[in-house]
C-alpha cells in the first residue's frame, strides 16, 4: 500500500511538470507497465483529478483543469517561491486579496520542511506595510495570530492602545480581518468575557500559544462586519443617516466597510457611522453616490450646506462649454 501511495504521487508529479505523456514514457519513469499506469490513472480520477486520456498514435494522458481544485504538488524552489509570495501579496492592499493570501500562506508553512522554512525566512519581508497607512504589520506577528485563530489555541499579548496605555490580554482568537488600511483580530477576551477588536500592529505576542479551546460563534456578524461596527463606535462624532437604497444593495454593503447598516424597509436602511469630525463625514456620505436623511448628526447639515455652496460657487465660475448641462 505505501509502495502504491508512493507510485501516485510520483506519478501526479510526472503529469504536472508538462502537458502530455504516454503511457510508455510514465511507465518508464515509474519502473512498471502500462497496464499498471492505467491503474494508477483510474486512482487518481478516483480521487477527483481531471487525468484526460488523449487519443491518436501519440495518445496517452493530460492532467487537465477539473471542477474542484485538487491537491497540489510542488518542488521545493516552487514552495520556497510561493510562499514569497504570498506574503507580498498580503500587503498588496487588493481587495479581499490580503486576508486570502494569509489563510494560504499558513496552509503551506504548516507543511513546509524546515530546510524550506530557513530559505523563506532569508528572503521574506519582515513587515507587511498596510497601503495607505504609516503602520506596518510584523509578518511573523501575523502569522503566530493567524496560525493561534486556525488552531484553536489561546493567544496571550501586550497591546498598546490609542492612548499609548500597554496592557496583558487573553484571548481567544477567531479571525483575522483587513478594513480600511489596516488588520485587526476579533477575539473573544476572557478577562473582560466579551467580544473585543485589536488592531494587529499594536499587538507584541506572547508565545507559546494555547492551550486549545472551542470556538464561540460571533453574534449575528461575520467578521467583517463586527470589525467595522467596532471601530465605527470608536470615532469621536457618531451619526446615523437613512439611506434611501435597500439594506442588501450593492452600495450598502459598501457602506457597511465605514459603519453598521440596519435594514429599515424595501427601500431604506439605516447607517451608523463614525468619523473624526461632521467634516469628515460629508466625504464620506458624498463617496456613496445615494441619497440620504440626516437623523442623528449634530452639526452635519451646516457642513453639507458648507460644501453644497463651494460646489455651487465652482459651477458658477465654470464656462459654458465646460458645464454638462450647456
Amino acid at each position: 500500500m505505501k509502495e502504491t501511495s508512493a507510485r501516485l504521487l510520483r506519478l501526479l508529479a510526472l503529469l504536472q511538470t508538462r502537458r502530455d505523456w504516454s503511457g510508455q514514457e510514465l511507465a518508464d519513469r515509474l519502473g512498471v507497465t502500462t497496464r499498471t499506469v492505467r491503474r494508477d490513472v483510474d486512482k487518481l480520477r478516483d480521487l477527483d483529478y481531471p487525468v484526460h486520456a488523449v487519443k491518436g498514435i501519440a495518445g496517452g494522458y493530460r492532467l487537465g483543469p477539473g471542477a474542484q481544485l485538487p491537491p497540489l504538488l510542488l518542488d521545493d524552489d516552487e514552495a520556497v517561491a510561493a510562499a514569497i509570495a504570498l506574503r507580498m501579496a498580503a500587503g498588496s492592499g487588493v481587495a479581499e486579496i490580503g486576508e486570502t493570501a494569509v489563510r494560504a500562506l499558513l496552509k503551506l508553512e504548516q507543511v513546509l520542511p524546515a530546510r524550506l522554512r530557513h530559505r523563506v525566512n532569508a528572503v521574506r519581508p519582515s513587515a507587511v506595510r498596510t497601503p495607505s497607512s504609516t503602520s506596518a504589520v510584523d509578518a511573523d506577528v501575523l502569522s503566530t495570530i493567524g496560525s493561534a485563530c486556525r488552531d484553536h489555541q489561546r493567544l496571550r499579548f501586550d497591546y498598546r492602545g490609542s492612548d499609548g496605555a500597554h496592557t496583558r490580554r487573553l484571548v481567544e482568537p477567531h479571525a483575522l480581518v483587513t478594513w480600511g488600511s489596516r488588520w485587526y483580530l476579533v477575539a473573544w477576551d476572557c478577562d473582560r468575557a466579551d467580544w473585543r477588536t485589536f488592531r494587529v500592529d499594536r499587538i507584541q505576542p506572547k508565545t507559546p500559544t494555547g492551550p486549545r479551546f472551542t470556538p464561540r460563534e460571533l453574534p449575528a456578524e461575520d467578521p467583517a462586519a463586527h470589525v467595522a461596527s467596532s471601530v465605527g463606535r470608536m470615532w469621536t462624532y457618531q451619526a446615523t443617516v437613512r439611506l434611501h437604497i435597500a439594506a442588501t444593495s450593492d452600495i450598502a454593503r459598501t457602506a457597511a466597510t465605514y459603519g453598521r447598516v440596519e435594514p429599515v424597509d424595501e427601500e431604506s436602511c439605516l447607517l451608523h457611522i463614525g468619523a473624526d469630525t461632521p467634516r469628515a463625514l460629508t466625504f464620506l456620505l458624498g463617496a456613496l453616490e445615494v441619497d440620504f436623511d440626516i437623523v442623528d448628526a449634530p452639526g452635519l447639515a451646516v457642513h453639507l450646506r458648507h460644501i453644497t455652496e463651494r460646489y455651487q460657487r465652482a459651477i458658477s465660475a465654470c464656462p459654458p462649454e465646460g458645464r454638462a448641462d450647456a
